[in-house]
């Protein structure tokens, strides 16, 4: 499991992540005290090898929310989304989402951001077109 523990003051778990270099921390004096020596901004090979993925509780109001093995093997073989990830700003939105502290907020920005809204379009119609074939009576 990775740790969660800031790398500036050690002491506390982070929350943010510098937006060059990816480095966590837990607060804006870290933050600033890790901007007292520039950091270097990463390549995209090297932003996708240092991203964590959060550790928090899912919690989901509505259980016919939650995706199936299924239906997250039918997103994962989409040639469509898979070409859709190859765009790095895309990748970074995601795990933007992802990773903060409020991603319902986080989400509804990025609705508003060009392309995105038909992204999550492409992920809803492979869910969709899923839940139609269970749904059809069997003759």
């Amino acid at each position: 499991m990775a740790s969660r523990q800031c790398q500036i003051c050690q002491e506390a778990q982070f929350k943010y992540k510098c937006p060059s270099c990816l480095l966590p921390y837990c607060s804006l004096a870290c933050f600033k005290k890790h901007k007292e020596n520039p950091c270097q901004k990463l390549t995209p090979q090297e932003e996708t090898i240092s991203m964590v993925l959060p550790e928090r509780a899912f919690e989901v109001d509505e259980t016919n929310w939650i995706l199936g093995s299924d239906q997250l093997q039918l997103i994962a073989q989409s040639k469509a989304i898979r070409d859709a990830l190859n765009d790095i700003e895309l990748q970074k939105l995601v795990y933007k989402i992802d990773s903060c502290s409020n991603p319902e907020e986080e989400l509804d920005k990025a609705m508003e951001r060009e392309g995105f809204p038909q992204f999550t379009e492409m992920i809803l119609s492979v869910v969709r077109s899923k839940n139609q074939t269970l749904q059809q009576p069997n003759t």
